[in-house]
């Protein structure tokens, strides 16, 4: 398999304005025209941060360190201000989060098995098809497995998307055996040399013990074709859904190992700082993010362009 990195500034600029908007202007407000930056200042700017999204938690933890670090400082600007938080902020992220010095040895992995979780609604199937997009431009041979069979749209809505990134789909009948699908989905991929296989599941069942079974037979069935795969299993959170989505971080962190999240609609919310609270609680690094409706607008998750967009016009 071949890596992609997605990453264009000024779309994930467009993409967080409305949570940029919300969180530099307040702070531009808070500070301007204030000779002393005292405590109130910064319990404002603590008020601030948990509009945003970020926990009381990682906030109250911001503004100790802020208030630490500016002892030691002369410079009390805004300007200076936002950098020491912007440190913070990457801080929160793990900076070297999603470095994977076995990059070499996963490339060389063939095919390359991803299974993507996530409840209905929280734009799995538009990330499969964005992933699967961004995937083939890179160099690789794609296919996908529409093994949510229980929903009627489901397997429609995953066949659009692949025709509009161009690769070929495995679906079968409503209702049939969702870890069939991935089978046949993976042994199509070994018999063909595929490099990626994108694996799709149901958004919900009646509970978790179901969930957890279901996934667990997708997972043998995978692995009973292709020893040790899965290789990667993404949670699709929708970013607008702000405690409700670290809330699902964690209900499918009982029943599943997750390698990565994929962080959609971040365009159509100011709560952007939910990425921080949903890092700092689940440590499950963030892999993308989607800033738009576009084929090319799931974005390879930088944390440092990240928290450089949130604060630039």
């Amino acid at each position: 398999m071949k890596f992609f990195s997605n990453i264009n500034l000024n779309r994930l600029k467009e993409g967080l304005s409305k949570t940029r908007n919300k969180l530099v202007t307040k702070i531009t407000e808070t500070f301007s025209g204030k000779a002393v930056i005292d405590d109130n200042t910064l319990n404002e700017l603590e008020e601030i941060l948990i509009s945003s999204d970020l926990s009381s938690e990682i906030a109250e933890k911001i503004i100790n360190n802020l208030k630490i670090n500016l002892k030691d400082e002369k410079d009390h600007t805004l300007s200076n201000i936002i950098e020491l938080l912007k440190n913070e902020l990457l801080k929160i992220l793990n900076i070297d989060q999603i470095k994977d010095a076995s990059h070499e040895a996963i490339e060389k992995i063939k095919p390359y098995v991803i299974l993507i979780v996530g409840v209905n609604g929280v734009g799995k199937t538009t990330t499969i098809g964005k992933l699967a997009n961004n995937y083939k431009k890179a160099g690789n041979k794609v296919i996908v497995g529409a093994a949510d069979t229980f929903r009627a749209a489901a397997n429609e809505q995953l066949d659009i998307w692949a025709q509009r990134a161009g690769v070929e789909i495995i679906q079968q009948h409503k209702g049939a055996d969702p870890s069939s699908v991935a089978f046949e989905t993976v042994k199509r991929a070994v018999d063909e040399d595929y490099d990626i296989v994108l694996i799709d599941t149901a958004g919900r069942l009646q509970s978790k013990v179901n969930l957890m079974n279901e996934l667990n037979k997708i997972n043998k069935a995978i692995s009973k074709m292709l020893p040790n795969a899965p290789h990667d299993t993404y949670l699709v959170l929708d970013a607008t859904l702000g405690q409700n989505a670290i809330v699902q971080a964690e209900e499918f962190s009982k029943v599943t190992k997750l390698s990565g999240l994929v962080i959609t609609k971040l365009d159509g919310t100011a709560k952007g700082g939910t990425i921080f609270q949903i890092y700092s609680t689940n440590k499950i690094p963030v892999r993308y993010i989607g800033v738009g409706e576009k084929l090319d607008d799931l974005q390879t998750f930088n944390p440092q362009a990240y928290v450089d967009a949130l604060f630039k016009n």
